[in-house]
């Protein structure tokens, strides 16, 4: 069911689609209905990976997106640890872990979502070390760090699974890399269980976002039964009705 939060964010999607498409600013033959893969993704990891919060953190959480496979490559070179999410979350082990030190591929491969899948083994939270980083995807942000998805809701999910299980805390640096189009000097829709990110990194600029919210765990009424039996980590940890 549709609520009128769920309207709002999808006229600021598509606004910002229309308006990436106008300026031909991604890579692909269209924004719609995708985290967009934005040009000067690369100059955005190159940015992001100037930073100190960077060099300090081994192990990254990083989504499976286009836009951040130059983070991910980036991560596996320098010998970080990245996990991201099996597609869908539809696995009893919902993550692929690629160690640097064993992947048999080229870090610039292995970072691919399609080849992570098929050299990465699958592991369940509970096999997942803290993380220091969480690399995201954006449609849309504002400089309060409030995010807009592509409307799936897995990121928020991930995050709240890695919360519950104490491997995301208040140390944990939460980042976007995106297109400066992206970047709204607006408020946007947010509902409690949408995690806000603490730095947006253009190709361009550094953006610090000052107490971004975070949601303390999973927000079961925000979740509908056919969501949680879809995802087998949600419906081991389910309440009792």
């Amino acid at each position: 069911m549709r609520t009128r939060v769920d309207e709002d964010k999808q006229q600021v999607r598509e606004r910002v689609w229309d308006l990436l498409d106008a300026e031909g600013a991604t890579l692909d033959a269209t924004a719609h209905g995708r985290i967009p893969n934005f040009k000067g993704s690369g100059a955005a990891a190159n940015r992001l990976a100037e930073l100190p919060v960077w060099h300090d953190a081994h192990v990254i959480k990083a989504v499976p997106d286009k836009a951040q496979l130059p983070v991910r490559a980036r991560a596996l070179t320098e010998g970080k640890t990245v996990f991201m999410a099996v597609p869908k979350l539809a696995d009893p082990r919902p993550f692929y872990l690629l160690d640097p030190a064993v992947i048999p591929v080229p870090p610039q491969e292995a970072a691919s979502s399609k080849i992570a899948a098929t050299v990465a083994p699958r592991v369940d939270v509970a096999d997942l070390q803290p993380v220091d980083m969480v690399v995201v995807g954006s449609v849309a942000v504002n400089r309060h760090g409030v995010r807009i998805g592509k409307g799936a809701g897995y990121s928020d999910l991930e995050f709240a699974l890695l919360m519950e299980a104490g491997l995301i805390s208040d140390q944990t640096v939460v980042v976007s890399t995106v297109h400066s189009l992206q970047v709204l000097d607006e408020e946007l829709p947010a509902t409690d269980h949408d995690f806000g990110v603490d730095l947006i990194i253009t190709p361009h600029e550094v953006i610090s976002c000052r107490s971004p919210h975070r949601p303390t765990g999973l927000v079961w009424e925000h979740l509908d039964a056919a969501k949680i039996a879809s995802i087998p980590a949600l419906a081991a940890r389910a309440p009792a009705n």
